[in-house]
């Protein structure tokens, strides 16, 4: 049989084929950055790593850039991490767009969206090496949007799904690890999960069987080389 026809791995999220081809059955939408009318956000793409191609999609309020520099007040920093097990979406998908655009206005937040590399083609660890490289680029503020507009002292991590996984990585090795070089004046508050996907080798209590056997399904796609059945 041809390599290109047939199938690896299938499940609902996704199907890999033989010679390696990825096919996204779902949440391959996107939308470009711009001004949007509804909560009167602005937001843009900002390259991070032009290797991996990693970037993050900042949302600014208008609020941020109302009156003279003056008069405007720096907003917290919210670094997100969509959701989607690791395997689907972007920053630029519609979903995440609309909800980062209502949350940086509601919030009163400079939302900093963060596009990481997916499974099965980049399995973890490119997931949390990219989303650390972006923690690490939004706390320098290099960025005119960040220095402008954002508060280093208040920065956020926050996620769903796949992307509350990451965060919580992330948080453990923002405390542990000695490479993220904190600029003076810049301070990680804390971090905010919403449904987050982790599983383990031992069931944990309460966990859903169906979707127990989905993430099992899913991990050796995620993490080839664990041998633990989860994370």
């Amino acid at each position: 049989m041809d390599p290109s026809t047939k199938l690896r791995y299938d499940s609902p999220l996704l199907r890999i084929y033989e010679d390696g081809r990825v096919e996204r059955l779902f949440r391959t939408e996107t939308t470009p950055p711009g001004f949007d009318a509804a909560t009167g956000v602005t937001s843009k793409d900002a390259i991070i790593d032009g290797a991996t191609g990693v970037f993050a999609r900042l949302y600014v309020p208008d609020l941020a850039t109302a009156g003279s520099d003056s008069q405007r007040k720096k907003l917290p920093i919210l670094v997100y991490f969509h959701g989607g097990g690791l395997v689907l979406a972007s920053a630029a998908s519609p979903t995440f767009h609309r909800y980062l655009n209502s949350v940086a206005s509601k919030a009163n937040v400079l939302a900093v969206s963060v596009n990481y590399r997916l499974a099965a083609e980049h399995p973890i660890p490119a997931a949390y090496d990219d989303s650390w490289a972006a923690l690490s680029w939004a706390m320098s503020r290099d960025d005119p949007w960040l220095s402008e507009h954002g508060d280093a002292g208040r920065i956020f991590l926050a996620g769903d799904s796949g992307g509350a996984n990451i965060v919580h990585n992330i948080a453990i090795m923002a405390g542990t690890r000695d490479g993220l070089r904190l600029p003076p004046g810049a301070l990680l508050e804390g971090a905010i999960i919403f449904h987050p996907m982790f599983s383990g080798k031992e069931p944990v209590d309460g966990e859903v069987i169906h979707m127990r056997e989905s993430v099992e399904k899913l991990w050796p796609i995620l993490c080839p080389e664990s041998t633990e059945g989860g994370g």
